[in-house]
């Protein structure tokens, strides 16, 4: 079995400057296995390692596709698997580093497969979301599908679609699609948890919104606009974005943006733990210590 590290934690739990120096230390690169952060222009709001940082430590899959394109675990690990095997055959151990804990589960236990789907149904529900709205369909995937829909955030757009998708077209709900699954895991990782305590976590949190205004999020939004892109790009529907569309709009004050923002990441991050207390780790790293299983 192929080895590799994974880096996973929350939000803001310093995952990334802790996957540069152990990367350093191997002398390895890392793969990024982050779902926003596969969108080029998405730099403040995705908190994405700066060019100094990628020129310290290569990394793969950030910038790879553009704010109108979608990018899912099945992607990630069709492209993950390629750069592992290459660095692999040069005598090198990949870390992977990211909060999208799907994507990291995806490929350390496999994917199951589906047949192709009408495209008529993501048509149908992409038109009922802008008559009906994004609730709706939510209310209908807790519904159709109560585990996925409690897994994931009722603003998720794309999962939303995504699961009403899958459930329409199959007849089974894409939770029980997993349930069935088979692990085919042909890696054998050493898997790092970061476990910042939830009080120390929502506080980095509110301080890194303020330091990406600080940055300028708000002109990066401004230059996605220039772009050509807009409310109905993925990109621009990514957490850290969408809080600061009704801005543009003139809907809502840029204080209840910010606030909203925040509320957004902090309940993000807290589903994010939740995940990452039923995954087996052999290191967990927190401020009070380090804990080997």
């Amino acid at each position: 079995m192929i080895p590799v590290i994974t880096i996973e934690g929350a939000t803001a739990s310093g995952k990334s400057a802790l996957a540069i120096v152990l990367a350093e230390a191997l002398n390895t690169e890392i793969i990024s296995a982050d779902s926003r952060q596969v969108y080029r222009y998405l730099d403040i709001g995705t908190a994405k390692v700066t060019k100094e940082e990628q020129k310290r430590v290569k990394h793969h899959l950030i910038d790879i596709i553009n704010p109108d394109e979608t990018y899912n675990a099945g992607a990630f690990v069709k492209d993950a698997s390629l750069i592992i095997e290459k660095l692999h055959s040069e005598g090198k151990i990949p870390v992977i580093c990211g909060g999208t804990g799907l994507y990291i589960k995806a490929l350390l236990k496999g994917l199951f497969s589906l047949p192709p789907l009408p495209q008529e149904i993501r048509q149908n529900l992409k038109q009922r979301l802008k008559e009906e709205g994004l609730a709706a369909l939510y209310a209908e995937l807790k519904s159709l599908d109560p585990l996925f829909a409690e897994k994931i955030s009722e603003n998720d757009t794309q999962r939303i679609l995504r699961g009403l998708e899958v459930a329409i077209g199959t007849g089974i709900p894409l939770s029980e699609h997993w349930q069935k699954q088979k692990s085919s895991c042909k890696y054998n990782a050493f898997r790092i948890l970061i476990d910042i305590p939830r009080s120390e976590l929502y506080q980095r949190i509110n301080q890194r919104i303020e330091k990406m205004l600080d940055q300028g999020l708000l002109a990066e939004i401004e230059n996605l606009f220039a772009l050509g892109y807009d409310e109905n790009s993925p990109g621009l529907n990514c957490l850290g974005y969408k809080e600061f569309l009704p801005y543009f709009k003139k809907e809502a004050g840029l204080e209840e943006c910010i606030l909203l923002a925040a509320q957004h990441q902090r309940n993000y991050a807290k589903r994010q733990v939740t995940w990452y207390r039923k995954g087996n780790f052999d290191l967990v790293i927190s401020p009070s210590g380090i804990t080997t299983f």
